[in-house]
């Protein structure tokens, strides 16, 4: 295994115990997909965190330098705990052993009691290859025998993500307290965001066509708007709550 994945790089915080942790293909995936959740987990003092897999350096729009700067100014907005990247390489995110590895300590390093991963029916390669890698790393991370740094880590729960693609969700978060705050971390990654529509994600509207989204799922859940999720494993739920 190659030196230059089996170390990741803390580009905000520290290194610690995280209750979650978002994996995104490349830098704002996060923010776009479940960054109001972040925030309002950070807002009651939970440690929350990102790791980018890649830093996006095959993007049409900025440079990897701008990117991390970035990542580091949103992390700050958000309040987020810890801020990371591996360094896979962008357009190649797929499930590997070597990979696999490499984000396995990671997880072990952060120790995340749920963890975000993007939905593999998303249209895009990185998308979907993050999902089946994060499967194999999740698996790897809690294996005693496991040629990994520190100590076994199993992960209590795995959500899925939206990002490019519809999905079914069974998990909705209500997001309508922190919109303002959301919509900041987002255009902190003004590289992409501002100047030409590169796509429809990579588009100065980027925030009204995500408020369109948790629009549809806040009325789902009967609030303003919402986050979704999917839980691929049934949640336990108290009678008491519902």
């Amino acid at each position: 295994m190659s030196d230059a994945l089996t170390v990741f790089e803390t580009i905000h915080g520290r290194v610690q115990p995280l209750e979650w942790l978002v994996l995104a293909p490349h830098p704002d995936d996060a923010e776009i997909g479940a960054g109001g959740t972040l925030i309002r987990l950070a807002r009651a003092g939970r440690a929350v965190g990102i790791l980018e897999l890649s830093r996006g350096e095959r993007g049409t729009q900025g440079s990897p330098e701008v990117r991390v700067a970035e990542c580091a100014r949103a992390a700050g907005i958000m309040g987020l705990a810890w801020r990371g990247q591996l360094g896979l390489p962008d357009g190649e995110l797929r499930d590997t052993l070597e990979g696999a590895h490499a984000l396995a300590a990671v997880l072990r390093a952060v120790r995340p009691r749920v963890l975000v991963v993007p939905h593999h029916r998303d249209r895009h390669p990185d998308h979907f290859g993050s999902y089946h890698l994060s499967k194999r790393a999740v698996h790897l991370a809690q294996l005693a025998k496991a040629d990994l740094p520190g100590d076994p880590h199993r992960v209590g729960r795995v959500l899925l993500y939206q990002g490019n693609a519809d999905i079914t969700p069974n998990v909705l978060i209500d997001v309508a307290d922190v919109q303002d705050v959301w919509a900041q971390s987002v255009l902190a990654h003004e590289s992409q965001f501002s100047g030409a529509a590169i796509s429809e994600t990579v588009t100065p509207e980027i925030v009204e066509r995500r408020r369109a989204r948790m629009t549809y799922w806040g009325t789902m859940a009967r609030v303003r708007y919402a986050e979704a999720f999917e839980a691929e494993d049934a949640l336990l739920v108290d009678p008491l709550t519902l």
